[in-house]
């Protein structure tokens, strides 16, 4: 597990969406998120999706979805929406574009086998699966992480090993943590029988 989540492949996974706001709107978004990403890498495919009328549902608003694949196949990714109408401030398409190129950059430097959203997710699992070692290597733990691990041991009296891999040579962007953990060997108890 070497974590070479610093070189990214080609941006190939991006949707931007629109629903009930001019289609402008759109190509506003593509381009300040393009500003951004076309300083580290040129190969950028952003797909959008603009819906209007009865499929668009009651609520106006747009947002971006950015996914980057690393060489390993790792997949990083950030989400922005705007703010729903009436709630907050107006958000600007650019501002907003800009804003998620720069988490998604955030995501890529931080690094790791799952991204900062997924953390505690990747964590449950592990702690849900087989009675067996389980690892996995992630960026900086985020706010939400560390107190998800709190649940973990109140709930499944369960702790995980915490390592600290400096990055270095072999890993690269920020400094990196290798969980490990042995699971609780949880299965589905409504499952029948044959």
């Amino acid at each position: 597990m070497k974590g070479d989540v610093c070189s990214v492949t080609p941006l190939t996974a991006v949707c931007r969406y629109s629903v009930r706001v001019s289609p402008q709107m759109a190509n506003r978004i593509v381009d300040s998120a393009r500003s951004i990403l076309n300083k580290f890498i040129p190969d950028i495919y952003i797909y959008t999706d603009h819906m209007k009328g009865v499929n668009s549902g009651k609520s106006p608003g747009f947002g971006l979805s950015l996914v980057a694949e690393t060489t390993n196949g790792t997949f990083l990714s950030a989400e922005l929406a705007s703010n729903p109408q009436g709630q907050g401030t107006a958000v600007l398409p650019e501002d907003l574009g800009r804003s998620c190129a720069k988490l998604l950059l955030e995501e890529i430097y931080r690094g790791g086998c799952v991204d900062s959203t997924n953390q505690s997710l990747a964590l449950l699992l592990m702690t849900l699966g087989q009675q067996d070692v389980s690892k996995v290597l992630l960026g900086p733990l985020s706010p939400y992480t560390i107190e998800f691990l709190r649940h973990l041991k109140s709930f499944f009296q369960i702790m995980f090993k915490i390592e600290t891999k400096p990055c270095g040579e072999e890993l690269k962007g920020g400094d990196k943590v290798l969980m490990t953990c042995v699971g609780v060997g949880f299965s589905n108890l409504s499952k029948t029988l044959k």
